[in-house]
């Protein structure tokens, strides 16, 4: 079931589509956080796999940039009201043509994707073992086949490699930037009011791909972060505290260490470092 503000944005964005690619879009499915029962309303973005009928045209792919705006109007609107410098309700997803569904996951080429601001044609980041694991044992049917009639195969032979590659490829990189002070940022927002959206993403996110490592399971942000403190040394607890504080909207964790902005993100970034060193001992 999704949160009646998540249906909102769902059934909003699903219009925008269909004026924009009317008959195209067969299938549309929620999955992250969402279908993994622990979607935020206010706090956390929307994931989807939408399958498209056919290939995409040099027309289709302009038409279907434009959605990505269109069809986030309502978040960006709420985000801009509430002056909140990420937009929580945002559409983030990736279109797969219907074809290919019953391909091995890794062999699957998409059409195209939208991620923040960003958008591409023929990649997809969610096109991978983890998501499609999910889309497979979780995934939230809006329109079409249930996720079990697709013949999707995530590749679960895959999914502990995959995890760790994306540990050292992406996370590996992004401690590094937060450690020489260069952590991921917004244009025109200033970096203090980034710092603690920055430190949650950064404390949660690792842990979640170690769990999976560990277990073969994959579980939502929140999950990670219990999961984070039983596996890690109580020097990272106040930092893992305070990360799943932000995640459910609670007051902010007193703890002196995490006050400045730069130290708490860095801390994240050797964070970060340890969880890569556990999970390769794994």
């Amino acid at each position: 079931m999704l949160h009646p503000d998540a249906v909102r944005f769902v059934t909003g964005y699903l219009a925008v589509a269909d004026r924009l690619l009317p008959g195209r879009i067969t299938g549309f499915y929620v999955v992250g956080s969402a279908a993994l029962g622990a979607w935020r309303a206010g706090r956390s973005d929307i994931d989807f796999v939408a399958v498209v009928e056919g290939d995409l045209s040099a027309r289709d792919v302009r038409r279907l940039r434009v959605l990505h705006p269109a069809g986030n109007a309502r978040a960006v609107g709420r985000a801009l009201v509430r002056v909140r410098p990420t937009v929580p309700g945002t559409m983030n997803g990736v279109f797969v043509s219907a074809g290919d569904l019953g391909r091995p996951v890794t062999e699957i080429r998409p059409l195209a994707s939208h991620t923040g601001s960003s958008f591409v044609r023929g990649r997809g980041f969610d096109v991978n073992p983890v998501m499609w694991k999910v889309l497979r044992d979780r995934g939230i049917t809006v329109r079409g086949q249930a996720p079990d009639e697709l013949g999707l195969d995530p590749e679960p032979d895959r999914l502990r490699a995959w995890n760790l590659d994306n540990l050292h490829s992406y996370w590996r990189k992004w401690a590094d930037r937060a450690l020489a002070g260069r952590a991921p940022s917004l244009p025109f927002v200033p970096a203090r009011w980034m710092a603690e959206p920055l430190a949650a993403w950064g404390a949660l996110g690792p842990p979640r791909l170690h769990h999976t490592i560990a277990t073969g399971e994959v579980i939502p942000k929140e999950t990670a972060g219990e999961y984070a403190l039983d596996t890690f040394g109580v020097r990272w607890h106040s930092l893992i505290r305070a990360a799943l504080a932000h995640r459910r909207g609670e007051p902010a964790w007193p703890d002196p260490s995490l006050t400045d902005p730069e130290r708490r993100v860095r801390l994240v970034g050797e964070f970060i470092l340890e969880v890569i060193a556990d999970a390769d001992r794994l």
